[in-house]
């Protein structure tokens, strides 16, 4: 019986795959850590409607780390006062633009530098990190919208069951992930990452604030150091798939976050099932349902232990007080955001908000 299940599936899969471009039979990911790759990112924010006094907070690169090297900041526009500003937990750092009633439009535009490269873990070498022990524990702790009792520790638990050590445990919440989860594009911007409520009405769609957070989640509840990382995609993917990557001439809507685990034989390493459930959900006119199908296996494959460098990250933060604001938290700071005398404003609405973000790579 298992056997011709099996066969079934082998088949399907073959099926699928005769049906596909030869282009697309034989594509192949596999990012590896390499060059530098220089790149400028500018944040242009014109609020519209101003009322009363408005305040501007720009995210700006903060992860300092063998894949990216922040190289500094600029900005310009018609702020009264300007001010880089932290969340105090997470080190997320932030440019605070304050304007005066009488500025109208307010107007500013920040310049980021940074240098990013791609990450493949060695698993034939051991190289944890010098993180301590105090500093790891804190990456197991629950949050706002990341609970590590009751049905995610359940899930976690029994999604992890029979694991012999901690690269296994994690591998099988990964492929839980990918197998039980599932992109859903009519979800705004990266989704809320609400893992508790997903879990509890059986509803795993989302996007990769719902899918990475449900994975960083369980791997919290099972007892391992886990985060997020919130970024955002700067250019087409190397490797020619459309969904893996940016368009640098408008980014808005290409936020993205990744997600990190601690493994104590290799310290920090680049994980992102929620990319392997946009490849099987948009990278071909038909939703691939099998992670062994020839054109998503290679991504599944490669992003257990690594992701490619055309991306930038900007912070692991959560629960996100903005500095000055009297506003509710943040679940993480991916967004420009804003806020005036009528309140917030929505930053998945870049075109009524006003906001561009483009990216150029910086020759050498």
């Amino acid at each position: 019986m298992h056997a011709s299940f099996i066969d079934r599936r082998s088949l399907l899969a073959l099926a699928a795959s005769a049906a596909l471009p030869a282009q697309a039979q034989s594509r192949r990911f596999e990012p590896q850590p390499g060059a530098w790759r220089e790149f400028e990112l500018v944040t242009r924010i014109e609020v519209r409607q101003p009322r009363g006094s408005t305040r501007v907070w720009v995210p700006l690169p903060s992860v300092e780390a063998d894949y990216q090297q922040v190289l500094g900041d600029s900005w310009t526009g018609t702020a009264a006062a300007t001010r880089v500003a932290t969340d105090g937990r997470y080190g997320a750092r932030m440019l605070v633009a304050e304007f005066g009633a009488a500025t109208v439009p307010p107007v500013v535009e920040v310049t980021s530098r940074v240098r990013t490269r791609s990450r493949a873990v060695d698993w034939s070498r051991k190289s944890p990190g010098p993180d301590s022990a105090d500093s790891l524990r804190a990456w197991t702790l629950p949050t706002a919208l990341m609970p590590t009792d009751g049905i995610v520790r359940q899930t976690a638990l029994e999604a992890s069951r029979g694991a012999a050590g901690d690269r296994e445990k994690v591998q099988r919440i990964y492929d839980w992930v990918v197998r039980n989860t599932h992109r859903e594009p009519k979800v705004r911007g990266c989704g809320v990452g609400d893992i508790k409520t997903m879990l509890e009405t059986g509803n795993l769609s989302g996007k990769c604030g719902d899918i990475n957070g449900l994975f960083v989640g369980l791997v919290r509840a099972a007892g391992l150091p886990a985060r997020d990382v919130y970024g955002i995609r700067l250019v087409p993917s190397a490797f020619g798939y459309r969904e893996l990557g940016g368009n640098s001439a408008n980014l808005k809507g290409a936020q993205h976050c990744r997600a990190e685990v601690w493994l104590k034989d290799h310290g920090w390493v680049a994980m992102d099932p929620a990319d392997v459930g946009k490849v099987m959900r948009l990278e071909s006119s038909e939703w691939l349902k099998d992670p062994a199908h020839p054109l998503v296996a290679p991504v599944n494959k490669a992003l257990f232990g690594g992701w490619e460098g055309n991306w930038l990250a900007y912070n692991t933060a959560h629960d996100v007080k903005l500095p000055g604001s009297d506003g509710p938290a943040l679940g993480f700071l991916m967004y420009p955001q804003c806020e005036n005398a009528a309140g917030r404003y929505d930053p998945l609405d870049p075109d009524g908000f006003q906001y561009t973000i483009t990216a150029r790579e910086l020759k050498a």
